[in-house]
């Protein structure tokens, strides 16, 4: 059994990287919320967008998810926070001297979270980012004089090469070391022209990348301990620190989100196979659990242990399960901001997709965007939309393809925990119910995404039922409109261009 996770973390002191980002910023509030006892955070944050690096942290304090912590009047511990100014993609991660001798002389835990998740990224981005990146903070952790482990927050898609993938590390899917000089020798061109040979079957760089770091701090162990996570698609909260909880537009959120605004309405997936999904809470728990256990066993371990947090060999997720509720839940938690009735639909293809996105998101977009013009607004569906459109060949292998990751480490894990430990720190997902948990994050995307306080929820759902009669209202006259144009056009009754109507009810049922 696994000592209790608080007291092994008490009086520590924990780096942490991406704390501006969903993980990272989960992490930070479960720390604080559950080891009152922990010296210092230290989070690593770089001036951006003419904010400077206090203004930030700032933002971090001010953020909804420190909700539950300041009602239980534990704000002062927002005080333990301690922002260091740096960056990953620069040399010791852009540290000063002085807060490199500060990092270097007191850190006991290093969580390092930073990644760009862009699909789209180049691959000297993603190189310099995800592996560089891991590389420094690696050669960081060898100066600490006080370090007890690194935990790496990987992904299991770093085995998107694979069907299935257990909790090893697999070999590396390119040499390093050329893959570092191509990018410092080649031209942006010249490095695009080669990136799909040293890809092979990985889907895009940032899998490519993310498993090259793993071998990274694989290759560290002998100098320090060290454990890697690999989580899924990472989703909102499931119990903690709010249920729904989020601040990431990724994944079902974001497919949420743009339903809930009535401008997004179709969605390509494949509805019978198993989606991959983790809520953010279980993420950070078996981050911290997994650091507990890497120092406790240190003794006992003779590599970087990996844990897989998943789902779909546990708990796997079908949008066959939900595609029901859907509906139901985009007029249950309307918005105020609403610009149109929502309704979303699912598609077995990406074909299927793209000619009914292009009557049903592009057509619109353009109407929208147009008034938005003559009212002085900036236009944005029409980019948007095709953002969205541009980036599907790189989806597709993520949306029509389903893995399999096991997790048998990961529920070890969990059962080695005490009792106690199992209510604050658990990672089993075996008792979540996927229904309740897509209503929880319809009510998180309204909330933390879309910023709408549940005190405008009645509002909202007057308005949404004004929209459903303008809804209808329209597809009346736009029936009306084929009817006339069918009559005018091929000269024949009323009655014989009334038998038209029932075939283009069911075309557009289909689309």
């Amino acid at each position: 059994m696994l000592p209790e996770v608080a007291s092994y973390l008490a009086n520590q002191k924990v780096l942490v990287t991406g704390v501006t980002g969903f993980v990272g910023l989960a992490l930070v509030e479960k720390l604080l919320r559950t080891v009152p006892d922990i010296n210092t955070i230290y989070v690593l944050i770089r001036a951006k967008r003419g904010k400077s690096m206090e203004d930030r942290l700032n933002e971090i304090k001010e953020n909804a998810i420190f909700e539950t912590l300041i009602n239980k009047e534990k704000a002062s511990a927002l005080s333990k926070l301690v922002a260091v100014e740096g960056n990953i993609d620069a040399d010791q991660i852009g540290l000063s001297e002085q807060d490199l001798q500060t990092v270097i002389s007191n850190v006991n835990y290093v969580f390092h979270c930073a990644a760009t998740l862009d699909f789209e990224a180049s691959l000297k981005t993603t190189v310099e980012i995800n592996l560089l990146g891991t590389r420094r903070i690696v050669e960081l952790c060898k100066k600490m004089q006080n370090l007890k482990t690194l935990v790496h927050v990987s992904s299991a898609y770093t085995n998107a090469n694979r069907q299935s993938a257990d909790e090893i590390i697999y070999p590396p899917p390119e040499d390093v070391n050329k893959v570092v000089e191509l990018v410092r020798t080649l031209s942006g061109t010249q490095l695009e022209e080669v990136t799909p040979s040293l890809l092979k079957n990985h889907p895009n760089t940032y899998t490519f990348t993310k498993a090259l770091a793993e071998h990274e701090v694989a290759n560290s162990f002998q100098n320090f301990p060290s454990c890697i996570i690999r989580p899924s698609m990472i989703v909102g909260a499931w119990k903690e620190p709010v249920p729904g909880w989020t601040n990431s537009k990724n994944g079902p959120q974001g497919f949420i989100m743009g339903a809930a605004m009535g401008v997004v309405r179709r969605l390509p997936v494949g509805k019978h196979l198993v989606y991959d999904y983790i809520p953010v809470d279980v993420v950070v728990n078996t981050m911290i659990v997994a650091a507990v256990y890497t120092v406790s066993q240190k003794n006992q371990l003779t590599e970087t242990p990996i844990f897989q947090c998943t789902s779909s060999t546990h708990k796997p997720f079908r949008w066959a399960n939900v595609e029901h509720l859907l509906s139901d839940l985009l007029h249950k938690y309307p918005l105020m901001q609403a610009v149109w009735y929502p309704h979303l639909k699912l598609l077995p293809s990406i074909t299927h997709f793209r000619v009914s996105a292009f009557i049903f998101h592009m057509i619109p977009a353009y109407i929208f965007d147009t008034i938005s013009r003559v009212s002085g607004v900036r236009p944005k569906l029409v980019r948007l939309h095709t953002a969205v459109n541009q980036s599907l060949d790189r989806l597709e292998p993520f949306i029509f393809q389903e893995w399999m990751f096991d997790n048998s480490k990961s529920l070890r894990l969990h059962h080695s925990l005490a009792p106690a430990d199992k209510e604050v720190y658990g990672l089993d997902v075996a008792s979540l119910q996927w229904e309740p948990f897509f209503e929880d994050m319809a009510k998180g995307v309204r909330r933390y995404l879309h910023k709408e306080k549940d005190s405008t929820l009645d509002r909202a759902r007057n308005k949404d039922n004004l929209l459903m009669v303008a809804n209808l209202m329209l597809q009346v006259a736009l029936f009306a409109l084929f009817w006339f144009i069918i009559k005018c056009v091929f000269g024949v009754s009323a009655g014989q261009a009334a038998l038209v109507l029932p075939f283009l009810y069911v075309l557009f049922s289909i689309l």
